[in-house]
């Protein structure tokens, strides 16, 4: 599939600094042209928001002040700089966006909508059966070298077949592709029917076909890479501190998907081994921003100096993005865990209101839906009648008061010791052919015994009250704390019989469904199918929101696809936060407005913050 574009046209005028690239045509009905017509976007459903000669994203400000540096601090660790590879070991956050780029922008302001970056312009017909992107000529990596269809064509090679498994399914499903001349890619698409791959190939990160060692290309390193973003790594010390320094010869600085973006200087993320530290180090001045997820330290951990005396600032902001699915998830791998009856029964257990109540001050939300709080959840409406359609064919796959939209999830009376809750589980188990025999719930005389696996101490409080509640119905739930290195390992080989798992929701969900619950990932080794979900019913919705022509056609596949979910109960539902709690230091400034889909803002990089005095 590496078909390399020729030395001499990679050298052609066009390619000559300063070179400006040709305009784009305007973008004809539902964002896309007609073949052989170039675009300045595209958008999952419909049209890009932004016209052809947009100035900058709506959410960004071309007028903001560039220099100084920003501080931040993650929590964990890592020990490597390559980001494209689960091999390569812990990787480091803020190299990609950063460093490298893509081929194509996405805006934070549409549901999965991209503009030109590294490609200019796209070219995809009504079908989505092909699609060609075309090069800005001025495109160059930090070391000066230009980008052309010949890195192109090398990223795609290389991540098809030594890249994530989300890359390698995707990338797979390309019938071929070639390079006409040094600043074309064209890909065949026919046959796929998938209307979101042209946009999963848009997001391609690009890298330089000079630069980059195939053989060693799994390995963990710590050499400072070369890619064509407004950042270069100046230092890197594993577990401790990534520095990045802005690039002042960033070729793209004044694209209009880039304007007002990336106005520090330096990036200094800074790791910290548990979460006190990072948050003493915020409160001492040493870190400039911090995303917090502790209820507890939101509600009576702030009152520090700092924000006393207004170095520090407190805000509380809201996005439409979709609250996603976390929850304990039963690896239904397990013969113990096949039993639908005994999954629903043991989620009946979860006490919520009393764990909300007493260890989180009543700030979560229950989580309903693997979208919550959004237009594609279906918790709490009906299916419409294109709904039962797509469902008709699986007979079952959905339960009534699912498909009603009546279903919750259990709420127990918040004492603690919730009689009601415990009779109604033992019933649904008693159905099943469960007894309490003993002080132990068992079948066919086997005591009915499984481990959660935890990573740290948050999730090892929450599991020993599961555990508690669990054992009052005849359950023994062992909750196993492991360091991290043998968590990652158990959870990529799936090893486990219950853990904590989170699914972030996008509010245009598409291929990664496969990678998260199509039967196809139930087998594959680091896939996010940590259930082990393998049904008709589950691959086929997620084809139908694929294959989705227009926005209602989406919903109603979404809607659909969640009510199959939460019909399998795979996950026993955690919550959510509603609203995102951030701190940062006073000197820091954000646009007006927010982006609309930022979940967290921005990650740990900020890219449309500045300093108020650099």
């Amino acid at each position: 599939l590496l078909l390399a574009a020729t030395t001499a046209a990679a050298q052609t005028p066009a390619a000559a600094e300063g070179a400006k690239p040709p305009p784009t045509q305007a973008v004809a009905a539902h964002g896309i042209g007609a073949q052989g017509i170039p675009t300045h976007g595209i958008a999952m459903h419909g049209a890009p928001a932004l016209p052809p000669d947009f100035d900058h994203y709506p959410y960004a400000d071309p007028a903001a002040k560039k220099g100084g540096k920003l501080r931040v601090g993650l929590a964990g660790t890592f020990d490597s700089l390559n980001p494209f590879n689960l091999k390569s070991g812990s990787a480091v956050q803020g190299i990609s966006g950063n460093v490298f780029q893509t081929l194509m922008a996405r805006s934070q302001d549409e549901p999965f909508t991209l503009y030109g970056l590294i490609a200019q312009s796209i070219d995809v017909d009504p079908a989505r059966a092909h699609v060609t992107f075309h090069l800005d000529p001025r495109a160059r990596f930090s070391d000066g070298k230009p980008i052309t269809a010949e890195d192109v064509l090398f990223s795609f090679d290389l991540l098809k077949n030594k890249g994530r498994p989300q890359q390698r399914i995707a990338y797979g499903l390309v019938k071929s592709v070639d390079a006409p001349d040094a600043h074309t890619v064209r890909f065949d698409l026919t046959g796929v029917g998938d209307r979101e791959l042209p946009l999963i190939l848009a997001i391609m990160p690009v890298l330089p076909k000079h630069a980059t060692d195939v053989e060693k290309f799994a390995d963990a390193t710590l050499a400072k890479p070369i890619g064509s973003g407004p950042y270069v790594v100046q230092d890197a010390q594993a577990g401790a501190r990534l520095l990045l320094r802005r690039n002042p010869d960033y070729w793209g600085a004044d694209l209009p998907s880039q304007r007002g973006f990336y106005n520090f200087d330096e990036i200094d993320i800074q790791y910290f081994r548990d979460g006190n530290s990072l948050f003493e180090a915020f409160k001492a001045g040493l870190l400039d921003y911090r995303d917090e997820t502790s209820t507890t330290r939101w509600a009576t951990g702030y009152d520090f100096p700092a924000l006393n005396e207004g170095r520090v600032v407190k805000e509380t902001l809201k996005n439409d993005m979709p609250k996603g699915m976390e929850g304990f998830v039963f690896n239904t791998r397990r013969p113990l865990f096949q039993d639908i009856r005994l999954r629903e029964a043991l989620g009946m257990m979860f006490d919520f209101e009393w764990i909300n109540a007493n260890l989180y001050a009543g700030l979560y939300t229950r989580t309903k839906s693997f979208f919550d709080e959004s237009e594609l959840a279906s918790t709490g409406r009906p299916a419409s009648a294109a709904e039962r359609k797509l469902l008709e064919p699986f007979p079952g796959a959905v339960r009534e008061d699912i498909l009603e939209g009546r279903w919750r999830p259990p709420a127990n009376d918040g004492t603690g010791r919730d009689r009601e809750m415990a009779k109604r589980a033992l019933e649904l188990l008693e159905s099943a052919g469960y007894r309490i025999e003993g002080d132990a719930l068992r079948k066919d005389g086997q005591p009915i015994s499984f481990e959660i696996m935890v990573k740290d101490r948050n999730q090892e409080r929450l599991a020993l009250n599961y555990a508690s509640s669990l054992k009052r119905i005849g359950v023994d739930a062992r909750v196993r704390l492991v360091d991290e290195v043998q968590y990652q390992r158990r959870r990529q080989k799936f090893d486990f019989d219950m853990m904590i798992g989170q699914w972030i929701a996008s509010a245009s969900p598409g291929n990664e469904q496969r990678m998260r619950w199509g039967s196809a990932s139930a087998a594959q080794e680091a896939s996010f199918n940590l259930a082990g979900a393998a049904s008709p019913a589950i691959d086929a919705l997620i084809a139908a929101l694929l294959a989705a022509e227009s926005h209602d056609d989406f919903v109603t596949a979404v809607r659909a696809y969640d009510r199959v979910l939460l019909s399998g109960f795979y996950v026993v539902p955690l919550f959510h936060a509603s609203e995102q709690w951030i701190a940062h230091s006073s000197d820091l400034i954000r646009p007006e407005p927010m982006p609309r889909y930022a979940s967290p803002v921005f990650g740990p990089t900020l890219e449309s913050w500045w300093r108020r005095d650099p």
